[in-house]
């Protein structure tokens, strides 16, 4: 299982890499998919709702009746907006976490940005990386000073 784990992961690596490069083709398909997975999760709530009305219409049954209004439009909104938002996922999936951490910070958009820029970035954060590092051995020397 492992090893069909890794080789999804590296395959999916590669392919983020070679899409990143071309970032119109790769919203393009990205978008594409994720419409299509949304349309399968509208059409299978379509499918729960129709089967819990047949059941109730036909059979009197409770738990039709509950499937029937669990899934009825304005009570699925009603119900996913409440878990959203106690999961806390309502802003980040509406919005988007880069875009809203770029506006708070006013910065360009990850796709504004030249990959020069990024690698700049990264440059950064490997140096902060270091200098944190340094800086917590020092800590920890003066640590072990104090303690003798």
């Amino acid at each position: 299982m492992k090893k069909i784990l890794r080789f999804f992961d590296k395959l999916e690596d590669k392919v983020r890499v070679r899409l990143s490069h071309r970032s119109i083709f790769y919203a393009l398909i990205g978008g594409s998919l994720v419409v299509l997975f949304w349309r399968g999760v509208w059409h299978t709530a379509d499918i729960l709702m129709e089967k819990g009305a047949e059941m109730y219409i036909y059979d009197g049954s409770k738990f039709g009746k509950f499937m029937y209004y669990f899934f009825y439009e304005p009570n699925t909104i009603i119900w996913t907006v409440l878990l959203l938002l106690l999961t806390g996922l309502f802003v980040s999936t509406m919005i988007g976490d880069r875009i809203i951490l770029s506006g708070l910070k006013h910065e360009k958009k990850v796709d504004e940005k030249t990959e020069e820029e990024i690698r700049e970035e990264e440059q950064q954060i490997v140096l902060l990386n270091k200098k944190v590092s340094e800086i917590s051995k020092d800590i920890e020397e003066i640590k072990t000073l104090l303690k003798k």
